[in-house]
């Protein structure tokens, strides 16, 4: 992989922050507002757009599989 390929620093820290478990509501979007310096509704638009980057699943294939199956899980309700 070479560093054209790599995820941007801001990216790799969505996914770790979807790594996390929180401890209640709330608590998730005000450490993405502090730690990322972004909004809510942009930290979803980005962490939705990694779900389909070949890169991400290459970083972290646990993370983002898991979240496309509930991403497929929350369609298929639809």
């Amino acid at each position: 992989m070479t560093d054209d390929d790599a995820l941007s620093e801001r990216d790799r820290a969505v996914l770790a922050m979807e790594r996390r478990s929180w401890p209640g509501p709330g608590a998730k979007e005000r450490a993405v507002r502090e730690q990322l310096g972004i909004s809510p509704v942009r930290y979803y638009q980005l962490l939705n757009a990694l779900l389909d980057d070949a890169r991400a699943l290459a970083h972290d294939p646990v993370t983002v599989n898991r979240l496309r199956r509930v991403r497929d899980d929350r369609r298929s309700r639809r």
